[in-house]
């Protein structure tokens, strides 16, 4: 997938926090340690840092979700970031995101923590990320 079909994609699924912008990805995608899984209907954007690897974002068209996709974008990021050397992988996510929290909580996630005020809403208070963990 290229940057403006990543945020054009991403501004589907999300609006807290903000979609990123195709520049954005554009950065990110030059930054070393970061890596793309893409398949036709959505995207798991992550980076690898030693032994840890992080889940900057993951997206699934909305026309898809609630189908599976999501836990094989997952398990294919797993995969990956396994594959590049990591132990431990941490992801935030927004505490009003009831369907992500699931789907990690299912993949084998755990809360480890709480980053109050994370999340800028366009209108409205600034929410707590959960911080979850997955140890391969």
């Amino acid at each position: 997938m290229h940057p403006q079909a990543l945020a054009d994609l991403h501004a589907l699924c999300f609006t807290t926090p903000r979609p990123w912008r195709e520049d954005e990805f554009s950065s990110l995608l030059e930054t070393p340690g970061i890596f793309l899984i893409s398949h036709t209907n959505g995207f798991a954007l992550g980076r690898i840092a030693g032994p840890e690897a992080e889940l900057l974002t993951i997206a699934v068209h909305p026309d898809a979700q609630n189908v599976g996709f999501g836990m094989r974008l997952l398990d294919d990021f797993l995969c990956k970031a396994a594959t590049r050397g990591a132990k431990d992988i941490f992801l935030e996510v927004a505490e009003n995101n009831p369907s992500a929290i699931a789907l990690y909580r299912k993949a084998g996630f755990a809360e480890v923590a709480k980053r109050k005020q994370y999340f800028k809403q366009i209108n409205g208070p600034a929410l707590t990320a959960l911080i979850f963990k997955y140890s391969i």
